[in-house]
């Protein structure tokens, strides 16, 4: 053992009864891939080698560093509450737990962030380290460390990463992680110690994924090349604040409207008053024979992540969380109950993990009693309760980037009618297996990294993005350079901590305060039977020249940004009178708040149908129970569909086979569950709808990559026939492809319903007999046509063996050599299909991209229902498990619960934990 870590007593986890069965399994794996990768590979895939990272949960160890015993309570999922006497001990054993379970994972968190990935991985991962290199969240993490954060969240980062280094101490590879006994056949790879700043950094990496409208802005301008500024507009429409409430409706934001009325001056910023207006206004080896065998076969470890949005998660329209608070008034228990289940990419691991840090007695020496969900690596809850509070998040989609065209000339770029030179720095990229490479990055005088030096669509982004007729001359393209507030230095690290241990409104509102990157919507309840929200973040103003929607022309000074909006101008509510307050992604505020926060929310879809769902519930003096909010979460009615499905009964069909399709429809109750054959067509009329009226129109940067059309050439005056036609792919991944089909293009078809003979509804005629469409009700026909052909080639033509469930899967894959790793590494460690009801801008967010296929694409991450009057039937639940290693019975234990929308108890009381405990682990010092 480690000198640090010295087993005394103990076991490995688990119950006598459950290690028969794990036995069993263990047995099968070897046997299995025998088969598969040959004898010598099924030899060294050993019991002993799945085993051995497997974490010591039963007995004691020594940790040198506490200042007295710590205690680690896991339950029969695996999930860890810690006890320790002061805060450096329970976030040290916080960084040893965390890495028993997770360490894989969090080192190759770190490793991204800091663009390292080649350092693992090899050249396939050059150019994924090359843009993370340029944006340097490791950098601007390190600046953090050294210059934003208060004294005692640094002591507590260290204390961390003294636990973490604790378990890594006298350990190969191996006795660490399965992936790490894999990569060791063609990577002489060997964990590092872990820093405070490899915690910071992975706070840049989520607000990359929460970072706003950055994706709209390069579509508005890639749309440039084929659509007109008025079919722009026509898909980026209105928000509906008529039909969709916003989060706040009684809050303070009213007052600093008002003030700014009765002065009759605007933002005190410079910013535009059009805040949620328009959006889109503009060991190791046993011979060498085996080591060769199996160099080959891992070959694929080279070649592990597919681009930085799907390693970081996917970010497009309809990603988004849901968070909803109902105050006492209006609950069984006369307290309140609060609602949190965020929405990102699929991941295995999950993102998250659950845990309990306790303090024995709470104190200045030791302060903290939360319970919640983190991040592997990180210290600290993330969302949760203590025994005063509870508090969710949801993304708020506020514009904290912009894209800006920098002309550059020469070794710098035009700046006011003159030139001013880019600060500049090399990077040197180290890859497995091959030669460094290096790579300069230059960024403007104001910190703004040139993005499209890495980035081949922000490349295309500088050759069509629009222009006015004074900009300086093109060529062949301007540069793109990004402003986000990630990239300077906060506090945010700062904000987990003073969350943790507030204990009332006061203190959370502080607490929130220092929340800058990302900004989230923060809801709030307490045991004293109070409400709220907050707007926190470090939100930028901008001049009247500019709203933030597409790309700003850098070289005048007037569209660069004004300033932050002040805190204490932020909106919030506090008991509001309604009762409940609903977050999910829907404007913040009304046309009245005097500053532009973005240009594009989300259009509202999830936070109504919640709203609907409350008020239904609390009609006649209804009370809400805590399942009665579980079930709300599990809701799985489509919006759209009911809007559509009354029209497509109208639509006269002949075929007989395409009308017994449409039968499904008549009587269908809009619920999308995984065995309804109804959701299934439907979902197919309304993607062939959008890839009809919409898809085929929008430029190659926008559409799948590999799906190709026969369109116009740009060249071309004469009548359109075949020789005035090329052939053009699609260029963007499926999952990101448009159009998505989230609750964007529902109020885009919902606006053109008014319009059965625009433009947008006419398509040519198809393949066989798929005819041409004039109008709205010709092209809904065709829809309905290629849906049932569709279906019938990926379900059969039976319509009876038909089922939502069986297009909308969810595989969970290893974010690395689970996704392009060797065949033989992915069936180790991947595991699905799971067939989920659910689907896009549904309360049950399970998300599918129309574009790209039915396939899951992002998931509720999480659900979790907190009872503030006994904290003891708060519930929750995780999309996988406790565990990162493969065959730990908590990789996935909680992932069949979660697809059937079932939660688990969450125990907070040391009473409750007890009953609760099935391993005790005691950490000595």
């Amino acid at each position: 053992m480690p000198p640090n870590t010295t087993a005394t007593t103990g076991d490995k986890p688990g119950k006598s009864g459950r290690k028969k069965g794990r036995r069993a399994r263990l047995i099968v794996l070897v046997l299995v891939l025998a088969i598969v990768g040959g004898v010598a590979y099924g030899a060294y895939w050993s019991i002993s080698t799945v085993r051995a990272s497997f974490p010591q949960t039963k007995g004691s160890l020594t940790l040198k560093g506490l200042s007295g015993p710590v205690t680690v309570k896991r339950d029969g999922n695996g999930i860890p509450q810690v006890y320790a006497s002061s805060d450096q001990d329970l976030f040290m054993a916080q960084g040893y737990v965390q890495a028993q379970d997770r360490f894989y994972e969090m080192d190759v968190r770190r490793h991204m962030t800091s663009g390292r990935l080649s350092e693992m991985f090899g050249k396939g991962q050059v150019k994924n380290d090359e843009f993370l290199r340029t944006l340097g969240w490791d950098r601007v993490a390190k600046q953090e460390y050294d210059t934003k954060l208060s004294a005692s969240t640094k002591k507590y980062l260290q204390a961390y990463s003294e636990g973490v280094n604790a378990y890594l101490q006298g350990k190969d590879g191996k006795d660490i992680s399965l992936e790490y006994a894999a990569l060791g056949f063609v990577n002489d790879y060997k964990p590092e110690q872990w820093t405070p700043v490899d915690s910071i950094s992975w706070l840049k990496a989520m607000a990359w994924d929460l970072r706003g409208n950055m994706q709209d802005e390069i579509d508005r301008a890639l749309m440039t090349s084929r659509l007109d500024a008025q079919q722009i507009k026509d898909l980026y429409p209105d928000y509906p604040y008529s039909r969709n409430r916003t989060i706040v409706q009684e809050g303070q934001y009213n007052e600093i409207s008002q003030a700014f009325e009765q002065s009759g001056t605007g933002s005190t910023s410079g910013s535009t008053s059009t805040s949620g207006t328009s959006a889109g206004t503009g060991d190791t080896s046993s011979s060498s024979t085996t080591g060769s065998a199996l160099t080959s076969q891992l070959a694929g470890l080279y070649n592990v992540l597919d681009d930085v949005p799907t390693a970081v998660g996917v970010n497009g329209q309809g990603i988004g969380s849901n968070s909803w608070v109902v105050g006492g008034k209006y609950t069984i228990t006369g307290k309140p109950l609060l609602a949190n289940d965020p929405h990102l990419s699929a991941s295995l691991p999950s993102v998250w993990y659950q845990m309990g840090l306790h303090c024995t007695t709470v104190s200045s020496k030791c302060q903290y009693d939360v319970t919640g969900y983190t991040f592997a690596g990180m210290p600290g809850v993330v969302i949760g309760h203590n025994a005063d509070i509870a508090w969710g998040m949801t993304n708020s989609g506020v514009d904290v980037t912009d894209l800006y065209l920098e002309k550059v000339s020469g070794d710098g770029y035009q700046y006011d009618g003159g030139t001013k030179p880019f600060t500049t720095r090399t990077e040197t990229i180290k890859v497995a297996g091959g030669a460094s490479k290096k790579i300069v990055v230059r960024q403007t005088a104001d910190g703004m990294p040139l993005l499209s030096d890495r980035d081949d669509e922000l490349v295309q982004v500088g050759k069509k993005a629009s222009v006015a007729n004074a900009a300086p001359d093109r060529g062949d393209g301007y540069g793109v350079a990004l402003k986000w507030t990630a990239l300077e230095p906060g506090t945010t690290m700062d904000a987990v901590f003073a969350l943790d241990k507030a204990s009332d409104w006061t203190g959370f509102r502080a607490a929130a305060a220092q929340f800058d990157v990302p900004s989230q919507n923060l809801i709030y309840a307490d045991t004293k039977n109070h409400i709220g929200y907050t707007l926190p973040g470090k939100i930028p103003t901008r001049s009247s020249a500019d709203d933030g929607s597409v790309p700003a022309p850098g070289w005048d000074s007037k569209y660069r940004w004004t300033g932050y909006i002040k805190q204490d101008e932020l909106p919030y509510e506090y008991d509001p009178e309604r009762g409940y307050i609903v977050t999910a992604n829907q404007a913040v505020v009304d046309k009245k708040y005097p500053y532009t926060l973005t240009t594009d929310w989300g259009y509202g879809t999830r936070s109504q149908r919640i709203t609907d769902l409350i008020e239904s519930k609390i009609k006649d003096g209804g009370k809400i129970s805590t399942d009665d909010m579980r079930q709300m979460q599990l809701d799985n009615s489509s919006e759209i569909a009911k809007l559509l499905v009354p029209k497509l009964l109208k639509i006269d069909i002949g075929d007989k086979d395409v009308r017994e399709a449409q039968k499904l429809l008549e009587g269908w109750d809009y619920t999308q569950d995984s065995d309804s054959a109804a959701a299934a067509y439907f979902n197919s009329v309304w993607r062939n709808i959008l890839k009809l009226a919409f898809g085929n129109k929008l430029p190659k940067e926008l559409r799948v990559k590999g799906q190709c059309l026969w369109v116009e050439r740009a060249d071309s005056t004469g009548p359109v026939d075949d020789d005035t036609k090329v052939r053009e792919c699609g260029q963007r991944a499926a999952d990101q492809a448009q159009p998505d089909g989230g609750d964007r293009w529902f109020e885009v078809v919902r606006n053109l319903m008014d319009k059965p003979d625009s433009d947008w509804w006419k398509t040519p005629a198809g393949a066989g007999d798929r005819p041409k469409a004039d109008n709205m009700d010709q092209l809904f026909q065709r829809a309905m046509i290629d849906a049932r052909w569709e279906l019938t080639a990926k379900l059969g033509k039976d319509i009876d063996t038909w089922s939502w469930g069986r297009l909308h899967r969810l595989f969970l894959k290893n974010q690395t050599l689970g996704t392009d790793g060797p065949a033989v590494v992915k069936y180790v460690l991947n595991r699905g299909p799971w067939k989920l009801s659910g689907g896009e801008a549904t309360v049950n967010a399970t998300g599918w991209n129309a574009a790209g296929g039915y396939g899951v694409v992002w998931v509720p991450s999480m659900r979790m229902v907190v009872n503030l009057a006994d904290l003891d039937k708060s519930k929750w639940i995780n999309l996988t498990g406790a565990s990162g290693h493969a065959f730990s019975a908590h990789y996935t234990d909680q992932t069949g619960k979660w697809a059937a929308g079932e939660l688990l108890p969450w125990s907070f009381s040391d009473k409750a934990v007890d009953k609760s405990t099935g391993d005790t682990l005691v950490l000595k010092p």
